[in-house]
């Protein structure tokens, strides 16, 4: 018996990164998974985004571990796609009790009055109505299947204290902590559990690329993922530069499991401490 046996989660973002993590560690633990994912670029995003076959392999893996996976393209930022699609994974599926809601982007690093309007809207559109057009469409299952449930937002260090030149990151995070109280205040009666996380830097594509680098060593032309290392390193309590994807996934699977069953509303850091500086 697996920790979430028998159940369904949905998972946004779940291509490659945190969210396949999250979904293959689901499987692992007996879940059956919707795996969603925009698999397109969205400019101004200093790296590349995931593609189809990244998601098709996320499915690989989850079918691997021996549990069904039903993956689509989405974009988060749609309500009417949002709500069409995870509505056809629940009829295949059968069920939802989990929502992961992961997806988000990162971006280049600017002053807060010098970014652009459209950079504005395309953070908080992704990051956080991204989210709430997750929890919007998936929890109504939730609710009708009467068992309970649990929905965890992966926010960011970002949500829990400030950083320079991403200002509009920063605000979608923090927004993603009072989305994830509201919800917890909404959904408590029906014994469904609404937690946060908050990691640090994560070793994904969204952190170990350029524009990442860039934003944590800006006194350097063309900082290298070792000066980022080591800058990252003196942020943390703990002697590591970043979290694995696994690291954040063991904590949303405590977070869903009935190890939590009275545990909602709170942000849990996986932060090696870097928000105790």
């Amino acid at each position: 018996m697996g920790r979430v046996d028998g159940k369904v989660a949905l998972v946004t973002g779940a291509a490659r990164g945190q969210g396949r993590s999250h979904a293959v560690l689901l499987a692992e633990e007996g879940a059956d998974v919707i795996a969603l994912d925009l698999c397109g670029e969205i400019a101004g995003v200093g790296y590349p985004a995931a593609s189809e076959e990244d998601l098709a392999e996320t499915a690989q893996q989850v079918e691997a571990a021996g549990r069904r996976c039903f993956s689509r393209v989405a974009d988060v930022r749609d309500a009417e796609v949002m709500g069409a699609v995870v509505a056809a994974g629940v009829a295949e599926l059968g069920r939802l009790d989990i929502i992961a809601a992961n997806a988000g982007i990162g971006s280049s690093p600017v002053p807060a009055v010098e970014l652009e309007p459209s950079l504005w809207s395309q953070m908080i559109d992704t990051t956080l109505t991204g989210a709430w057009n997750t929890c919007r469409a998936g929890a109504p299952f939730i609710v009708e299947g009467g068992r309970g449930g649990a929905i965890v937002i992966t926010s960011s260090a970002a949500a829990l204290q400030a950083y320079a030149n991403i200002a509009h990151y920063v605000s979608a995070k923090h927004g993603l902590v009072g989305l994830t109280r509201t919800l917890a205040v909404e959904l408590g009666p029906h014994s469904i559990r609404v937690n946060n996380l908050a990691p640090t830097q994560v070793a994904t594509p969204m952190i170990l690329n350029d524009e990442t680098y860039k934003l944590f060593v800006p006194d350097k032309d063309h900082p290298t993922r070792d000066d980022f290392a080591a800058v990252s390193q003196q942020m943390h309590l703990l002697p590591t530069p970043w979290v694995e994807p696994i690291d954040v996934s063991r904590a949303l699977l405590f977070l869903v499991s009935d190890d939590a069953r009275f545990i909602t509303a709170i942000t849990l850091p996986v932060d090696a401490g870097v928000t105790q500086h």
